[in-house]
């Protein structure tokens, strides 16, 4: 299981050049990946275009860029860009968001989002290969080709949670994008639908990543007791919390890594065992130099 660390998703790393120097620090410790959130801040895709002329090897991806708000042929267009100041390390981690985000604020229709992803990716994966695409939809109708001869072609991890999101990424992108989903979800539901789908598509072995919480500290319940006033309101979005609901799990607490060392390696084990490819570790500070202890801790995993 590779493992790559969250970055860009609080106040105290949402300048460009802090997010730079973190990308940095993570590539010198041997990080595999830097995920960049794209929440109400700066542009990931942007953000890291910057961050890959500044760095060498390690990979650079969004968790997640909503689609909605950009046309396929917009998003491909900035992606094979940064693809090519990245010199060839960018993942587009692509989802749909949420209704209140894409209707209440966006004024956008969310309904079938399903469908809107299967015409989004029907136009934008041939263009992110280099190809020429015209598709005909009912969001979409586009004859449009890009030349950007500089750029490898894009992989695509999709934020894919449910049974037809799940289909769509195994059949047309090179895996899934989690958040907050357990590992027994992962291992009998996530996985088996995602590989199915992948084979019957004649893809590769799809990649999953994962995204959670993770904390070093020897006082899980205050830990998890500051989880649950940071990121509580996940539990309320209706897409993670089906995933809780198929874990058992009452919140984003129940499903985080939370403990001493012995606690994170069989919880990181276990997620390896369930399939996940991928960990985004979302390390959270909960007490003095516990972001920096559990930096530490992922270095010593690698």
């Amino acid at each position: 299981m590779r493992i790559g660390v969250m970055s860009g998703a609080t106040p105290e790393d949402s300048r460009l050049d802090e997010l730079v120097a973190r990308a940095k620090d993570f590539e010198a410790r041997g990080f595999e990946t830097v995920w960049l959130a794209n929440i109400f801040g700066l542009d990931a895709i942007t953000a890291l275009a910057v961050i890959g002329r500044e760095t060498e090897r390690i990979e650079l991806g969004t968790a997640v860029v909503p689609s909605y708000p950009r046309h396929p042929t917009a998003m491909a267009q900035q992606c094979l860009t940064t693809q090519a100041a990245a010199r060839g390390r960018f993942v587009l981690g692509v989802g749909l968001s949420h209704q209140i985000v894409i209707e209440n604020m966006l004024g956008f229709s969310y309904e079938k989002p399903a469908r809107h992803m299967r015409e989004y990716m029907a136009v934008l994966g041939p263009l992110l290969r280099g190809e020429p695409v015209k598709f005909e939809g009912e969001h979409y109708r586009v004859d449009f080709r890009l030349d950007i001869a500089e750029a490898d072609p894009v992989p695509v991890v999709i934020a894919a949670l449910g049974d037809h999101m799940l289909r769509i990424a195994g059949r047309t992108a090179a895996g899934s994008i989690l958040w907050m989903t357990g590992p027994n979800t992962i291992e009998n539901h996530i996985v088996p639908k995602l590989q199915a789908a992948a084979a019957e598509a004649g893809r590769p072995e799809p990649r999953v990543v994962n995204g959670l919480p993770i904390v070093l500290t020897n006082d899980p319940d205050s830990a998890r007791e500051a989880i649950t006033k940071m990121l509580g309101m996940y539990g309320q979005l209706p897409s993670y919390r089906a995933m809780l609901d198929k874990e058992g799990a009452a919140g984003p607490a129940d499903v985080s890594l939370v403990g001493d060392e012995k606690v994170l390696d069989a919880g990181l084990d276990r997620l390896r065992d369930a399939g996940v490819t991928d960990l985004n570790a979302v390390i959270i500070r909960v007490e003095d130099e516990s972001d920096q202890r559990t930096l530490d801790y992922l270095q010593s995993r690698l």
